[in-house]
């Protein structure tokens, strides 16, 4: 089994034979993600709260290691299959904050003209190729498209998110064995926040790591990594990736980490213990990520300025949203066939 401790001296000291260092520019880059999605999701929250943001919506503060690790690793031609909890995912493939967030508003100028909103984010042009808000639904067509790159031979690597509950759910097993004999260039990656919804996944699973503790039965490797570490998060992605275009199949990588409030914004998460959410929110990996870098000699005001630049992009997102047209009833009649209008094809 590759552990976290594992990755995080291959990720922080190199060691020999192992992945390299992360350098500091890197580090920049994947703390200004961090950031972003967390105070895009804090002002998506805000919104919500105002009655601005319709439906509802699935947050991922606690969660942003993962997310940041991966799209600094993957190529612009990679595809990203997410759950319903996908903005983060979707911020992480460099698509623009206004359309996502005039999705999350439901108007006109959004990724998909303000009708699919929160949970179904896409944006194809980014590899982003849609949040799925049926558990499991997407592992599959990640496979799917995992096997189209194997057999165009492009080196393209489709990268599956889904939530611990998932691996008890018969599309997890069917999508993994599937790869594994076919040898596919798919990265499943379990976004294990401890809470299957409001259930704990430990009390419904018969062992500890409900998807590293499956690998074997598929021929992989168990690992399991400390999913609130940007930099070990990222070099397994690294390794991950390289093994899938290489031709070496898929992994099934265990990403430990804890969402800060409840399954979806109509959940106070009053479920889970004091102690426990008080030792998580100590290990927060924005501040974690920050301290880091202050340790390796960035200046504070570097950082300073990566988050006043963010606010303001978030800010500036928020006000071309709200200003953007709502959809009109003509919309209903578009993107229902594949023509993209509404006439049936006889």
């Amino acid at each position: 089994m590759i552990t976290s401790a594992d990755s995080a001296a291959d990720a922080n000291q190199g060691n020999a034979g192992g992945p390299t260092p992360v350098d500091l520019e890197l580090r920049l880059k994947i703390y200004r993600l961090q950031v972003e999605m967390r105070k895009f999701e804090k002002r998506v929250y805000d919104l919500f709260m105002k009655n601005l943001v319709k439906g509802t919506i699935h947050l991922s503060p606690g969660q942003e290691a993962i997310a940041a690790g991966f799209g600094a690793a993957m190529r612009p031609d990679d595809w990203t299959y997410a759950t319903y909890r996908g903005h983060a995912h979707t911020l992480a493939r460099r698509v623009p904050m206004v359309p996502i967030m005039s999705e999350l508003m439901g108007r006109s100028t959004g990724l998909l003209g303000g009708k699919g909103g929160s949970m179904h984010l896409t944006s194809v042009d980014h590899g982003v190729m849609g949040s799925y808000a049926i558990i499991g639904a997407h592992l599959p067509i990640a496979c799917g498209a995992a096997w189209s790159a194997q057999l165009r031979g492009t080196e393209q690597v489709a990268v599956c998110f889904f939530g611990d509950g998932t691996t008890n759910i018969g599309a997890f097993h069917e999508a993994l064995n599937f790869a594994a004999v076919w040898r596919l260039p798919v990265v499943f990656v379990c976004e294990n926040n401890q809470y299957m919804e409001y259930t704990p996944i430990g009390e419904v699973t018969a062992v500890p790591s409900p998807a590293a503790d499956r690998a074997s039965a598929y021929g992989l490797e168990s690992i399991v990594i400390d999913g609130n570490d940007a930099d070990v998060v990222h070099q397994t992605a690294l390794t991950a990736l390289a093994k899938a275009r290489a031709g070496g199949g898929p992994s099934l990588i265990e990403a430990i980490t804890y969402r800060h409030g409840g399954h979806s914004r109509a959940d106070p998460g009053k479920y889970r213990p004091d102690d426990e959410v008080r030792e998580w929110m100590a290990r927060d990996p924005v501040p974690l990520y920050r301290e880091r870098l202050l340790a390796a000699g960035v200046a504070e005001e570097v950082l300073n300025e990566i988050d006043t630049a963010v606010t303001a992009a978030v800010d500036d997102a928020t006000e071309q949203a709200s200003a953007a047209p709502r959809p009109g009833p003509e919309a209903l009649l578009t993107d229902v066939w594949a023509d993209g209008g509404s006439t049936w094809r006889n």
